[in-house]
């Protein structure tokens, strides 16, 4: 792993491998090496024709982090990690990350193509809603001390998992990496909320976005994924929006790849 310093101060890590046009990911929820090597094997897939940056967000295995967050304080870790690719970028976010992504976009980061992967929006009433205290409840287990409370709290809220499922988990060994990490839990909840809600997507928080998009679901997901990325492709005038036959959220690399290694051409 090597690091890059953000515009505060922060150590991001990151792995770079492979050769070619750079392509940073930006992962969602709970992604990190030590819990989950998906966008490492990615990178590997891709590395044939593209140097591919896998960093860990703050707060995350190698990253360090702030007292306090702001997702203002994420885009300038992005911007570091483009920076140090060589100025500009494709950029594949997954899932909440892709909405960092996105903003990361609209606020001029010099990302050449865009590509994302099941932003997690509920724009109707295919789902339930997250709690509309959700932020503010993971912020005062947290206070409390309870960073797994923190993440139980989270994959049940926010990631829509049974509650007796994750129950199971917490007696898990991987658990304890994502209890590690348990710091980190208003940090998504803060980039996805109000985008949550079964509302449309707000009119006014991409508009400056210029980059072309290409949004990508799982035809296996459930309708209010679908849905969506639908809403997103409708809002976007620059986005294009394609399901991947057979995939859900844990989508395969095999799958994704080909897509991504189209698409990520000048």
């Amino acid at each position: 792993m090597s690091t890059v310093t953000s515009k505060d101060g922060t150590t991001i890590a990151f792995e770079k491998v492979g050769q070619g046009p750079p392509l940073v990911v930006v992962d969602g929820l709970f992604v990190y090496r030590a819990i989950d090597p998906w966008s490492v094997e990615l990178g590997s897939k891709l590395a044939g024709n593209h140097t591919v940056y896998t960093y860990e967000r703050r707060g995350r295995g190698g990253s360090g982090d702030s007292d306090t967050y702001a997702k203002e304080r994420e885009i300038e870790d992005l911007a570091a990690v483009i920076e140090e690719a060589g100025g500009s970028a494709y950029v594949l976010g997954l899932s909440s990350g892709g909405v960092l992504s996105l903003d990361a976009a609209a606020a001029g980061l010099p990302i050449k193509k865009l590509a994302i992967y099941e932003p997690p929006f509920i724009v109707d009433d295919t789902h339930p809603p997250r709690p509309d205290n959700y932020l503010a409840e993971v912020k005062r287990i947290l206070a409390d001390g309870g960073k797994g409370d923190a993440v139980a709290y989270a994959l049940t809220e926010t990631v829509f998992l049974p509650a007796e499922m994750v129950q199971e988990m917490r007696n898990e060994p991987f658990f304890a990496g994502m209890e590690a990490i348990g710091n980190t839990m208003p940090y998504d909840g803060e980039i996805m909320d109000g985008l949550m809600s079964g509302n449309p997507l707000p009119t006014d928080r991409w508009t400056s976005l210029s980059a072309p998009t290409l949004v990508l679901y799982g035809g296996a997901s459930e309708q209010w994924v679908h849905n969506g990325a639908a809403a997103l492709g409708e809002l976007l005038s620059t986005a294009e929006v394609r399901g991947l036959a057979d995939q859900t959220h844990e989508v395969a690399v095999d799958a994704i790849a080909p897509v991504l290694q189209e698409y990520f051409t000048d």
